[in-house]
């Protein structure tokens, strides 16, 4: 039988059921995987929460995974068995074994392993994006990354450094901070000891950032606002602090003409061109040394739950997996 964690009814960690699942044969264009690694989102948890809503009752969670093609469907020819294969789908993930639609599937290079693919379907893609779609860094950008130390952040930051942008972070611990800074990060703001956007202004001499990425949410919000200069962007792409609550428009003149965008990752990838022109880029960005991919946690699948409650504790940093 095919293991999956599965919620029932919404609500906390404890919600998260580990259980046998039935798995039909793939489908016109499915291919069959056995999953290797999977990627821990907080994603997965606005879902269990309800936060971001599910098709219906009960629903599998997760998004990214990676794993070996053990059959293929009709229809399907560039997908063998004993391919390695990873994805980003929207839930299904948290499984031993799954059916995905071919076209949504990205081969493996050899020089990335199961893990590495695992977190890069969502959390590198998501960078890819941030960085060269919603804003296009450029040397002598300045730019403020939330949460640094976290799975996008680390990515984020050595990806924003090597395209020539300085780099601030903000992070919840010394230790947080001090992985950021040996990811790419130049100065790293503690923001439970200090207001960020103050040091932000020290740090920068006034001129304040092009760029905020920020997945933190309700608790970051007007902060960086007041971290952009003149024009600049507001990227929000994430509530691990809650949702952002409703603000007026006129706080974007009063902070000087400003622009915010609520961008996610499946309307930059809709299209199999687009999916693949990402995951080459990031690919690529990995094999060449330009990004490293922190791992520093892995689960088994039946631990699911205890992985949720360490991610919503701010005890990870990094990138985390869950192992069937």
């Amino acid at each position: 039988m095919v293991k999956a964690v599965r919620v029932h009814q919404l609500g906390g960690p404890e919600v998260l059921t580990y259980e046998d699942i039935d798995l039909p044969p793939p489908g016109q264009g499915e291919v069959r995987i056995l999953n290797h690694a999977i990627g821990l989102n907080f994603t997965d948890c606005y879902f269990r929460t309800g936060l971001y809503k599910a098709p219906g009752l009960p629903f599998i969670v997760g998004h990214e995974a990676s794993g070996e093609v053990t059959a293929v469907g009709p229809g399907v020819t560039n997908f063998h068995p004993g391919d390695r294969v990873a994805y980003y789908l929207n839930l299904g993930a948290y499984a031993t074994e799954r059916n995905a639609p071919a076209d949504r599937l990205v081969k493996l290079p050899d020089h990335i392993t199961y893990e590495q693919g695992a977190v890069l379907m969502l959390k590198g893609l998501t960078t890819w994006y941030l960085l060269h779609k919603t804003f296009h860094v450029q040397p002598g950008n300045r730019v403020l990354i939330h949460a640094a130390a976290g799975g996008v952040g680390l990515l984020a930051c050595q990806w924003a450094k090597a395209l020539g942008a300085t780099v601030i972070g903000t992070a919840g611990s010394k230790e947080k901070a001090d992985l950021a800074l040996a990811n790419g990060c130049d100065h790293v703001i503690l923001y439970k000891e200090e207001n960020f956007a103050e040091r932000v202004k020290q740090i920068s001499r006034g001129e304040l950032c092009d760029v905020v990425y920020d997945g933190v949410g309700k608790d970051t919000f007007q902060g960086s606002l007041r971290s952009l200069k003149k024009r600049g962007l507001l990227v929000s792409f994430g509530n691990a602090s809650g949702a952002v609550p409703p603000f007026s428009l006129s706080e974007l003149n009063a902070h000087g003409s400003l622009f915010v965008t609520r961008p996610k990752l499946a309307d930059h990838i809709s299209t199999r061109k687009e999916l693949m022109e990402g995951a080459d880029a990031l690919f690529a960005a990995v094999i060449d040394g330009t990004l490293r991919v922190p791992i520093n946690r892995a689960y088994a699948l039946k631990d699911a739950a205890k992985a949720h409650i360490d991610l919503e504790s701010r005890v990870t940093t990094g990138a985390s997996v869950l192992k069937p």
